[in-house]
């Protein structure tokens, strides 16, 4: 039922509502006014009765006869409700009983009739309270309008306002009044008894559709679009055939669109039919005569009903879309709540990152690079960490990734070379007579292009009064491979100020050697894939010569350019052998000691620091 309950009748400490419409049975009246009152009554085109206050008939007029398909004679003393369907629910059941009460000044609902032909129709009924004759008695004026063509237009209008005018297939809204609706009648289900329903969503977009509307028009698109709501329209309802649920195929708008799956029995009905939407949109469409190819990547959710929203499943779903497109395209990707955790971790660390530089959040460790030969600390590395107050401390893997693509590393590594050279210098006053360390920091590849690094550098050596060449700026291989203009402009003017660069990861790239002979490089820092490569000495399931025989070229190599060569993840004895037999100058990792504190470094300045 739908429609206006309107009440009550009088209002507490303010003046009544107007005075109901006066409906008598004639008392009061002369013979005349009678007659014209029943005769106007029987005529009137609109069906009308007049029950009381139990609600039964007390007369009822010739058209609503004729709507009921029964004789006039037959209506009075017969129950209003029950020819009506007015207590059909509660709602509508209790403001009827309440306008033959007298506490509520009006009843409008819609309600569906049979007509006597056959068809179906639907009426508004209104029933407004009467003033009763002297006795007192209740009275109430029931009417009844046909208003099948409006409702119909409603229908047709509804229709346009909830369906997609390109696919014909529903929209957005359509999409999440069944999505809600879905929820929470599973939830009423499953308040019941044990039973718990589940829900299903494949949320998908197609992969270079943009290319078609660019190249071919908007036409084109919009009956690309159209073909492949057919397909997914057969894929849905073939599923349908085999699996119990209900499925709806939705289009989102521009070139997204979603499958609905009620009452899921599990992830694996979700990834079939992930994989059969896939299969059908391989095939290629012919549009306007034109053979197109489109692909798609599709995210599927497959949940408990039981705590969880439209928002929450939707979100869920837009996530791993995205996890299909950055997983290479053309492919589906199932919510995994584990990568869902990492990327809500990796959202709360970019969004609290710049604000951490500020508050002085982070910390040095450092690891020390020591020589392959005498197994002297010469230099360490510094290596920043996060002391995130809700995730604890952090390693950089976890935030540098992120502080390069916001940008926030130009203000990081600000502070970092700062705070490694001024300890550097700390160390060498505090030991005057043992050899300065050297201090290696990592610089990313956008501090060389988003800020005047060069003058920074000049500023903290200037600042903390350490030598030039105790200074080592680490870039990856992936950095400088291919560097020209600026970069290279830079690196040269920090080799020319006397600072060391040094390539890391060595080797883990294309390893275009090419690059060394043009780049003002001081030192090769050999990826660690290599070092473990020759973990046992005579061989072993661990073993590697061909990785010996790259490292010992890459070493040779690298003296004839007049580069060192540092070893990265030195981890046992036989490595440190072979590493110092094949000539590296210089080795790092546990074997000799993980980063630590800076009082620890201090501790091995001037000795061997082989951990135990």
């Amino acid at each position: 039922m739908s429609g206006t309950f309107e009440g009550p009748a009088s209002r507490p400490g303010g003046p009544p509502l107007a005075r109901p419409p006066t409906v008598t049975d004639g008392e009061g009246e002369g013979p005349r006014e009678l007659r014209d009152y029943r005769a106007a009554f029987r005529a009137a085109a609109l069906p009308m009765a007049v029950v009381d206050r139990r609600g039964v008939v007390v007369r009822a007029n010739d058209a609503l006869a004729s709507l009921l398909g029964t004789d006039p004679a037959s209506l009075p003393g017969r129950p209003a409700a029950g020819l009506l369907d007015l207590a059909g629910d509660p709602r509508s059941r209790q403001a009827y009983e309440e306008v033959l009460g007298g506490t509520r000044a009006r009843l409008r609902c819609t309600r569906p009739l049979k007509h006597p032909d056959g068809r179906s129709l639907w009426a508004e009924v209104t029933l407004v309270p009467t003033a009763g004759p002297p006795d007192g008695a209740g009275r109430a004026l029931l009417s009844v309008e046909d208003i099948s063509d409006r409702h119909e237009l409603q229908l047709r209008l509804r229709h346009l306002r909830m369906h997609d005018p390109v696919t014909r297939l529903p929209n957005r809204t359509l999409f999440f009044e069944r999505l809600s609706t879905a929820l929470e009648d599973a939830s009423s289900r499953s308040g019941a008894g044990p039973r718990r329903g589940r829900i299903g969503l494949c949320y998908l977009d197609l992969d270079g559709f943009r290319a078609v509307n660019d190249t071919l028009g908007h036409h084109a698109g919009d009956r690309l679009l159209a073909a492949v709501a057919a397909r997914l329209t057969d894929c849905a309802e073939a599923a349908g055939q085999h699996r119990p649920g209900g499925y709806l195929v939705a289009r989102l708008g521009g070139d997204e669109f979603a499958v609905l799956v009620e009452d899921s029995s599990g992830p694996h009905q979700l990834t079939e039919l992930a994989g059969s939407v896939l299969g059908a949109l391989e095939r290629p469409f012919d549009v306007g005569g034109q053979r197109l190819s489109v692909s798609a990547s599709i995210g599927v959710v497959e949940r408990s009903t039981e705590d969880v929203s439209a928002t929450a499943l939707m979100q869920a779903a837009d996530t791993t879309l995205y996890w299909a497109k950055a997983d290479g395209r053309g492919r589906w990707t199932l919510f995994d709540a584990e990568r869902n955790a990492h990327r809500m971790t990796r959202q709360a660390l970019s969004a609290t990152l710049r604000s951490a530089v500020e508050r002085g959040e982070f910390t040095l460790e450092y690891q020390p690079l020591v020589g392959m030969t005498d197994e002297v600390v010469r230099g360490v590395e510094a290596l920043v960490r996060w002391n995130h107050p809700r995730f604890g401390m952090l390693p950089p893997h976890r935030f540098v990734p992120i502080a390069e693509e916001d940008g926030t590393i130009v203000q990081l590594g600000r502070w970092v070379l700062r705070a490694a050279c001024r300890q550097a210098r700390r160390w060498q006053l505090e030991h005057p007579a043992e050899t300065p360390l050297f201090i290696s920091v990592n610089v990313a590849v956008r501090q060389l292009l988003d800020c005047d690094l060069v003058a920074e550098v000049a500023e903290v050596l200037a600042e903390t009064g350490l030598a030039p060449g105790l200074l080592q700026l680490e870039l990856t291989e992936s950095a400088v491979t291919g560097s020209a203009g600026r970069p290279l402009r830079v690196l040269q003017e920090l080799s020319d100020m006397g600072v060391r660069i040094a390539i890391d990861d060595f080797g883990t790239g294309y390893s275009n050697l090419a690059y060394l002979s043009r780049l003002p490089v001081s030192v090769l820092k050999l990826d660690g894939s290599f070092v473990r490569g020759f973990r046992r000495e005579g061989g072993g399931p661990h073993a590697s010569p061909a990785d010996e025989a790259i490292v010992e070229a890459m070493v040779q190599l690298a003296h004839r350019l007049g580069l060192t060569v540092t070893a990265e993840c030195v981890e046992t004895t036989v490595q440190a052998e072979r590493l110092r037999r094949i000539g590296c100058d210089t080795g790092q990792g546990w074997l000799y000691s993980r980063a630590v504190a800076p009082e620890r470094i201090a501790e091995l300045i001037g000795s061997p620091p082989r951990e135990t």
